[in-house]
């Protein structure tokens, strides 16, 4: 993601100090190509916050539910477009029958009776079969034609039937059908239904979004979290380092009579407390980077090197270069300033535009489209019908193909409530209680989502401030420490003044460290602030200790978009709401 500041000057002035803090702030912004190799068994694995986004977008969790739920809605409008044109289906079957109802009827017609004189024999077959069949064939005699006519006469009065057409009792039945259906009036039922499919469809592509935006800000916040982890322990290592110094000077300076036994067990006593903030510095930094391996899915035991890491030294050659181009602290806080007022211009506030409130507005539309589908039911529904039938009824188990017959039908329907109880004005009662419910949702997220924006650019111009205004005092508690050490070694000073200086100087570094981190979170989030949901994360911690312990980095917080509720798969109950929640309802 690459962002633009349209104030060149203000871009310039910031290129010109080449501060750490901010080239750390605009680099983090730069597009990578590639995932770096993941290094050998051993070897810390270096990351930057670039390398850190890409990872967690692709073994993140939240982001693939997301993207299932743009899938589903996918298959939700198509389910809904798919009413609107013909439904067709194919059957076939074969039934092969045991007993029938027909069975005593054929066994009294076709049992043996009493010889009749000229009569035709008695038919001993088991089923039915054609008059025809008493016919002479051509070429018999006269008197043999004569006699198959009546005979055929006597069949047919007697209630002949050509049974294996019409299957009465047939063994063997098959069945080819064709059957379709068309939906010519509804009453406005289908189109609600698609407004409602598309809306959640929309919804969706939101919430994937929004899942996105949230994921980068955790990393972020994660990733800076490690980054101050890591400053403060070196700061907690220094002011070790310091008391450790002065311990050995105190030490020195009793071995010749210069210092008390209580300077030296005082000195003793101020070592040893910065021993547990030390150790607390560690703890809190391996915390940080549990943290941050769990959002990227990487192994616990992994050692990662963070390459966008935070340095707030004062006495760098680039800082140093950069005060002597700059004059004075006062441009370099200016510079910060500068550069925040650009982001707060380019940045999308307004509340319309976050996606809670476009998924709220995305909520209004599917309740309202419930709504049309619960008043459609007031009218007619109007259907097309067709069904087309190949059956055969063989005395064997394959029919022949001349044997095989049609049945073809049409049919046009229409159906309609006459009494339902009250039934469809409940449910429609019920929609119009949801779309007032969903309306005043929305109302009410747009005023949130105005206050959070507001939040939001406050919290960004607290942290600029913040960074500007401790731009020189880190590097005056250094001087001030320095000249502390020089007065405490010539006996000038007591431990008192050596120990107070050491500890400003400690909260000074911490408090640069700290306020780099939070107006990179900050800024980021402002960034990020159209597609995150309400609620998410703000970019401040817990100030540092002045005892010298280091302060725990607040981790990173969870995704705070919620899942939509997708719409069922087929036309709910107007009783039954299907509208899309949205995070911080």
């Amino acid at each position: 993601m690459v962002f633009r500041i349209s104030l060149r000057a203000a871009v310039a002035a910031a290129a010109m100090l080449a501060s750490p803090i901010l080239a750390s702030s605009l680099g983090t912004l730069r597009a990578q190509q590639s995932t770096p190799a993941r290094p050998a068994a051993g070897t810390p694995r270096a990351l930057s916050l670039d390398d850190a986004m890409r990872l967690a977008e692709r073994e993140s969790e939240s982001l693939q539910i997301a993207r299932a739920g743009v899938e589903r809605a996918n298959g939700q409008q198509m389910q809904a477009r798919s009413q609107y044109l013909p439904q067709i289906s194919g059957s076939a079957q074969y039934t092969r029958t045991l007993r029938s109802q027909f069975s005593a009827l054929q066994q009294a017609v076709t049992a043996p009776g009493p010889e009749v004189p000229g009569a035709p024999p008695p038919d001993t077959t088991r089923y039915f079969q054609p008059c025809t069949r008493y016919l002479a064939p051509e070429g018999s005699s006269e008197a043999d034609r004569l006699t198959g006519v009546e005979t055929f006469s006597r069949c047919s009065t007697t209630g002949g039937i050509d049974f294996s057409k019409v299957g009465f009792g047939s063994q063997n039945q098959y069945q080819l059908g064709l059957t379709g259906s068309l939906n010519l009036f509804t009453g406005g039922r289908l189109s609600a239904q698609n407004a409602a499919a598309t809306a959640g469809r929309r919804s969706a592509d939101i919430e994937v979004a929004a899942q996105r935006a949230q994921l980068r800000l955790d990393v972020a916040q994660a990733y800076y979290d490690a980054a101050l982890a890591d400053r403060l322990v070196g700061i907690a290592d220094s002011s070790l380092v310091q008391t450790e110094e002065a311990l050995r000077q105190t030490s020195l300076a009793r071995q010749v009579g210069n210092q008390s036994e209580f300077e030296l067990l005082r000195a003793r006593v101020t070592r040893d407390n910065q021993v547990p903030a030390a150790l607390q510095a560690k703890t809190t930094r391996e915390l940080s980077y549990l943290r941050l391996k769990q959002l990227l899915n990487l192994p616990y035991g992994d050692s990662l090197t963070l390459t966008d890491g935070i340095n707030d030294e004062m006495d760098t050659p680039g800082l140093a270069t950069s005060a002597a181009n700059t004059n004075t602290a006062a441009n370099a806080a200016a510079m910060v300033v500068a550069l925040t007022d650009s982001l707060v211009q380019q940045a999308d506030t307004s509340a319309d535009a976050r996606s809670t409130v476009r998924q709220l507005t995305e909520a209004v539309n599917v309740e309202r489209a419930q709504r049309r589908i619960t008043r459609s039911e007031y009218l007619p529904n109007v259907s097309l019908s067709s069904s087309y039938a190949h059956v055969a009824f063989p005395s064997q188990t394959i029919p022949a193909w001349s044997s095989w017959v049609n049945n073809w039908s049409v049919t046009l329907g229409a159906t309609m409530p006459i009494f339902t109880g009250g039934r469809i004005r409940g449910e429609n009662k019920v929609a119009g209680a949801n779309v007032t419910e969903a309306r005043a949702r929305l109302q009410q997220t747009r005023e949130f989502a105005a206050l959070d924006a507001r939040q939001s650019v406050a919290q960004l111009e607290q942290a600029a401030a913040t960074l500007a205004a401790s731009s020189g005092t880190a590097q005056q508690a250094t001087r001030a420490y320095t000249i502390a050490e020089v007065r405490y070694r010539e006996g000038l000073s007591t431990q008192l003044e050596l120990t107070e200086s050491r500890v400003l100087l400690q909260q000074a570094r911490a408090n640069r460290a700290q306020a780099a981190r939070d107006f990179q979170v900050a800024r980021l989030r402002l960034t990020l602030l159209k597609d995150l949901p309400l609620g998410s994360g703000g970019p401040t911690t817990g100030g540092s200790n002045v005892g010298g312990s280091t302060n725990t980095p607040a981790g990173a917080s969870g995704a705070g978009g919620t899942q939509q509720r997708q719409q069922p798969q087929q036309q709910p109950r107007a009783g039954q709401s299907a509208s899309v929640s949205a995070p911080g309802q």
